[in-house]
């Protein structure tokens, strides 16, 4: 059986910022994701600033324009949101003319959502943004690399 390789340390026994020892908290996987993410999740912030978007209602706009019609569930469940936290967003869509809700013909129960002009007109500015951030990303990796990459996050995405 093949030994694991060994994981190269990304990160110095002590952060020179403030003096803390890392020692092997500094190897968790979760912790370094962690880390990753927070480095993405800037560079996505200064993509997009100016724009007034936070990630999931980014998301959000462009699950709506993909699927006109809608529901706030299923957009919910397309993005591990619970319904609270769904309508706040969607309320705050609402205001800003990016989107519309539109009660069901075929369920009364059920609200439809549709981009706006302005919202379909965001998106636009949106994409070119965010496809510059997903660029920068990219070409940290070898084309190789990158398909690790994707291939390792989509079995952690199967954890859970």
């Amino acid at each position: 059986m093949a030994r694991a390789a060994t994981v190269t340390r990304a990160l110095p026994e002590k952060a020179a910022s403030n003096d803390i020892a890392f020692g092997d908290f500094g190897e968790l996987l979760g912790y370094r994701l962690r880390r990753a993410q927070a480095a993405v999740h800037r560079d996505f912030a200064g993509s997009v600033a100016g724009l007034d978007l936070t990630q999931k209602q980014a998301a959000i706009i462009w699950l709506i324009h993909g699927n006109p019609g809608v529901s706030q569930v299923a957009v919910a469940g397309a993005l591990d949101m619970d319904r609270p936290t769904m309508m706040a967003l969607t309320d705050r869509l609402e205001l800003r003319g990016l989107i519309t809700r539109v009660r069901s013909t075929v369920d009364r129960r059920r609200q439809e959502l549709h981009l706006t002009p302005d919202g379909r007109s965001l998106l636009a500015k949106l994409k070119k943004r965010i496809a510059r951030h997903e660029q920068r990303i990219r070409e940290l990796f070898t084309p190789a690399e990158l398909a690790s990459f994707v291939s390792a996050l989509d079995k952690l995405q199967r954890l859970g």
